[in-house]
């Protein structure tokens, strides 16, 4: 899966490079660009939720956060 999401990226990457030359000439490639960036950041983001730690994630909703009210910051 991790390979297949980095193979994808990496295409993507080529699209934009051939893309890049063209977008100011027509419409329709920078909306195709638009679209492969879209594509892209999505795909990054799938590769980044893989690799994140998620048991760590899970214990630390776990454990309740202390709370700062505005109040603590005037005392002495």
């Amino acid at each position: 899966m991790k390979k297949e999401l980095i193979k994808s990226i990496r295409e993507k990457e080529i699209q934009l490079a051939k893309l890049r030359e063209h977008v100011d000439k027509s419409s329709v490639c920078s909306d195709l660009y638009n679209k492969v960036v879209l594509q892209k950041a999505i795909l990054k983001k799938e590769l980044d939720d893989l690799n994140k730690n998620k048991f760590a994630d899970k214990v630390r909703y776990l454990f309740p956060r202390k709370k700062t009210l505005i109040c603590d910051y005037f005392k002495k």
